[in-house]
C-alpha cells in the first residue's frame, strides 16, 4: 500500500497533466478562433500579428487587431467569469445542478437591461453606454440572487428552486414581451440584437473593462478558496475551522452577481456554461477540492466558450448563431443527466 505523501504528490502531478493539457487547448482553440472566418488566415500569420511584426498585409492586420483579437479574449475572459460564477452558486447551494441561467439570475440581468433599452428614454436615461447596460445588468441579477437565497433559505429542494428559476424567467420574459410592445422599433432591434447573445463586435474598450473587472474578482475567488473548501464539509464545520459563515455566504452572493452581471451586459445571456464546466472539472480532476477546481474551470470555461464562439461563427456561416443555441448543446444533456441520476438515487 502506498504512504500518503506518495498518493498526494501523484495526484498533484495528474492535476498538473491535466492543467496543461487544457491551457494547451486552449492556446490552440484561442490561435483557430481569430485564424478562421470569411477570411482565411494562417496561424502563424495570426502570432506575427500579435506580436506586430512589419511587412504583414493590411487588411488582415486589421480583422485580426480589430475584430478577431478582441472577439476571442472576450469570449475566453467571459467563459472563465460565468463558469466561475456556476462554481460559486454551486457551492453555495451544495448542488451541481444549478448555475446562472437555471436559477434566473441571467434572467434577472436581462430583464434590467430590457428596462432600460426599451424603456430608458422615457425616463430621461438618453444613453446605452456600456457602463449604463452594466449597471442595469448588476441590478437585475442582484435582486434575483437575493430572491433565489431568500427562497432557498426555506425550499431545500432542489427540483422546486429549480422550478422557482425557471418560473423567474418566466416572469422575466413576460414583462419583456409586455416591454416590446409599446417600445420604439429602433429600440426592439437593439434589444433583440444583444438578448440573442454573441460576443461579437466587442471592441479593445469593452475587452478592457470585462478583463480588468474579471480578473480582480477570479483572484478574491481563489483567495478565499479555503474557506468556499470548509463551506462544502457544512456550515457547523465551516464555524469550527473559523469560517464566518454570514461573510463567506454574501461574498459568494456578490461575486457570482458580479460575473454573470458583467458578461450578460457586454454579451447577452450565455446558456449552461456555468453549469456544464464545473461539472466537467470535477469529473475531468477527480476532486472537489476548490484549490484545484478554480484555476482548472478558469481555463476550461475559457476554452469551451471560446469553442464555442467559434462554432456559432462557422457552423452555417455567413450567418451567425446565437452562442446560447451551441452552448445549449452541452449545457441541457448535462442537467437532464444530473436530475435523472439524482431522481434514481
Amino acid at each position: 500500500m502506498l504512504p500518503l505523501e506518495e498518493i498526494q504528490r501523484k495526484k498533484q502531478t495528474r492535476y498538473v497533466l491535466i492543467f496543461i493539457i487544457f491551457a494547451a487547448m486552449l492556446v490552440v482553440i484561442f490561435l483557430f478562433s481569430v485564424a478562421l472566418g470569411s477570411v482565411q488566415i494562417r496561424v502563424m500569420d495570426v502570432v506575427k500579428i500579435v506580436f506586430q511584426q512589419e511587412g504583414l498585409d493590411f487588411i488582415q492586420s486589421s480583422i485580426v487587431r480589430d475584430i478577431r483579437l478582441p472577439r476571442a479574449l472576450a469570449a475566453v475572459v467571459g467563459g472563465a467569469a460565468l463558469s466561475m460564477a456556476g462554481l460559486l452558486l454551486q457551492i453555495y447551494f451544495q448542488n451541481p445542478i444549478v448555475d446562472p441561467f437555471v436559477l434566473g439570475v441571467s434572467s434577472g440581468a436581462a430583464l434590467m437591461v430590457g428596462i432600460v433599452t426599451l424603456t430608458g428614454t422615457r425616463f430621461g436615461i438618453t444613453s446605452q453606454s456600456t457602463s449604463v447596460i452594466f449597471v442595469a445588468a448588476m441590478t437585475g441579477s442582484m435582486v434575483v440572487m437575493a430572491i433565489i437565497t431568500g427562497v432557498a433559505a426555506k425550499v431545500k429542494n432542489i427540483i422546486m428552486l429549480l422550478v422557482i428559476g425557471l418560473m423567474v424567467g418566466y416572469l422575466g420574459g413576460a414583462v419583456i414581451s409586455i416591454l416590446v410592445t409599446f417600445a420604439e422599433k429602433e429600440n426592439i432591434r437593439n434589444f433583440v440584437v444583444w438578448s440573442m447573445g454573441s460576443f461579437a463586435g466587442f471592441t479593445w474598450n469593452r475587452v478592457t473593462l470585462l478583463t480588468l473587472t474579471t480578473v480582480p474578482v477570479l483572484l478574491a475567488v481563489f483567495l478565499v478558496s479555503k474557506q468556499l473548501n470548509a463551506l462544502l464539509m457544512g456550515e457547523r464545520y465551516a464555524q469550527s475551522m473559523g469560517v464566518q459563515i454570514k461573510r463567506i455566504r454574501l461574498l459568494v452572493v456578490v461575486l457570482s452577481s458580479l460575473l454573470t452581471g458583467m458578461v450578460t451586459a457586454y454579451a447577452g445571456p450565455v446558456a449552461f456554461i456555468g453549469l456544464a464546466v464545473p461539472h466537467m472539472a470535477r469529473l475531468l480532476f477527480g476532486t472537489t477540492d476548490n484549490r484545484v477546481l478554480i484555476p482548472a474551470v478558469i481555463v476550461i470555461g475559457g476554452m469551451i466558450t471560446a469553442a464555442c464562439d467559434l462554432l456559432a461563427r462557422l457552423l452555417f456561416a455567413p450567418v451567425e448563431l446565437p452562442i446560447s443555441a451551441v452552448t445549449s448543446f452541452i449545457g441541457a444533456p448535462i442537467v437532464i443527466y444530473l436530475l435523472t441520476r439524482r431522481t434514481s438515487l
